[in-house]
């Protein structure tokens, strides 16, 4: 007999899992605009500092592969705590970094323990949120997430305002994540609170939480996974990459574009935090498009617009008026992102198996990161050769390449159920 739900609220998480969160993005937020002006003053050129900006998505994409493992192993909550340690290791070589190369390797610490943190806390929900309340937790964590990205640009830029230097950032990530480990280490244990986790049989016989198998499966046969779903991964996997493109691209670009047309670093950190303001505020009215109206009414206008974006900046560098030109982009590119909040985490939950949706949930993650990771990549190698305003030309295209697989795609393999609006898997 199926055991009796135990009373639950989404209050109930909010010390466990929503407050470490925001804590540990707002010290991302705080960090992310600045890692290019922070190697320009390095010493490194345009198209480096897009380099060492892109080693926050590359370790990232790198950390997907052994996360799973990593908290199947040592649980939810200290995959947390470790993440965040590793997080202030990361800050610390930042901070003390001689060279653009050392900043890279710290930046790229900081993607891997972003990764293990992400991971982490969607199994910790996984494990202790009954299955009635998960969308909704997943949905607030995002939002969460989105939230510190803004507020900590903004603790940025004034703290750049009074010290003068940019080193600041790298204090606030330091202190945020000591801050994030300190309240998940002090927090009572988790089966006290919650009641004893949701378990899940692993293949092979033994016992463990649900959110404990759903990161080892995550992470088992991740490239079997990819070739026995290659047919939708290619298809629709590829607009998921795009999508993850764009907004890598748009992350490292905006600040690039600052540095070159001369913004100062405060006024940088307060354009890019106004913008994620922008972009939190839309997370919701994204969710009430993808329910009421269908997937693509939030996927196909998010990636129009972050593509037209990207055409519009490129011609814009050199007009007298460029830091107007580029506030102005950047707000409109904040709504285009905002409108596609939670896209690429709800596409994988309506694609995966019911059955078993860990693996195929892995390698539709790793196919979005990927695009992810090569987008600030591609951005860093056009700027090298040619010039910012064709990396953002180009991002451009790629994106209104993008908007066509997913009115193609979304469609074929999501068909919509004209009775409740909701998608209904085909196949």
């Amino acid at each position: 007999m199926t055991p009796p739900e135990r009373p639950f609220s989404l209050r109930s998480v909010s010390l466990a899992a929503f407050l470490p969160t925001l804590l540990f993005s707002i010290g991302e937020g705080a960090i992310i605009p600045l890692i290019p002006i922070v190697a320009h003053n390095l010493g490194a050129s345009l198209a480096v500092a897009g380099l060492i900006a892109a080693m926050v998505m590359l370790g990232e994409l790198v950390g997907d592969i052994p996360s799973g493992w990593v908290v199947s192993r040592i649980g939810e909550r200290n995959a947390m705590i470790w993440a965040c340690l590793l997080s202030i290791v990361a800050v610390l070589i930042c901070i003390v970094a001689p060279n653009p190369l050392v900043l890279g390797l710290g930046i790229f610490l900081v993607g891997l323990a972003t990764a293990v943190f992400a991971l982490a806390r969607h199994a910790f929900m996984t494990s202790y949120v009954p299955l009635a309340y998960r969308a909704r937790a997943l949905s607030t964590l995002g939002g969460i997430f989105r939230a510190g990205w803004f507020v900590g640009p903004f603790i940025s830029a004034g703290l750049i305002h009074l010290t003068g230097g940019t080193q600041v950032a790298f204090w606030v990530f330091m202190v945020a994540c000591l801050a994030a480990a300190g309240v998940l280490i002090l927090l009572p244990d988790p089966s006290s609170t919650f009641g004893p986790p949701q378990l899940a049989l692993a293949p092979d016989g033994t016992v463990r939480s649900a959110g404990e198998e759903l990161a080892a499966e995550g992470s088992h046969g991740l490239f079997t996974t990819i070739r026995e779903h290659a047919a939708v991964l290619v298809r629709l996997g590829t607009g998921a990459g795009l999508i993850g493109a764009m907004r890598a691209s748009r992350t490292v670009i905006l600040p690039l574009w600052a540095v070159s047309i001369g913004i100062s670093e405060p006024d940088t950190a307060l354009i890019i935090g106004i913008a994620g303001a922008i972009d939190f505020a839309l997370f919701y009215v994204s969710g009430q498009v993808m329910d009421r109206f269908g997937r693509i009414w939030s996927a196909l206008p998010s990636m129009i617009g972050l593509g037209a974006g990207h055409l519009a900046l490129a011609f814009t560098h050199d007009l007298p008026q460029n830091v107007e030109w580029f506030i102005t982009t950047a707000m409109f590119l904040a709504v285009a992102n905002g409108i596609g909040s939670g896209i690429l985490m709800t596409l994988g939950a309506d694609l995966a198996p019911p059955g078993r949706p860990a693996p195929f949930l892995g390698a539709w993650r790793f196919t979005a990161d990927s695009g992810s990771a090569a987008a600030p990549l591609a951005v860093s190698g056009l700027t090298a050769v040619f010039s910012i305003s064709l990396a953002s030309g180009a991002m451009g295209v790629l994106g209104l390449l993008g908007a066509v697989l997913l009115a193609r795609y979304i469609p074929r393999y999501l068909p919509r159920n004209p009775s409740t609006g909701r998608p209904r898997r085909r196949g």
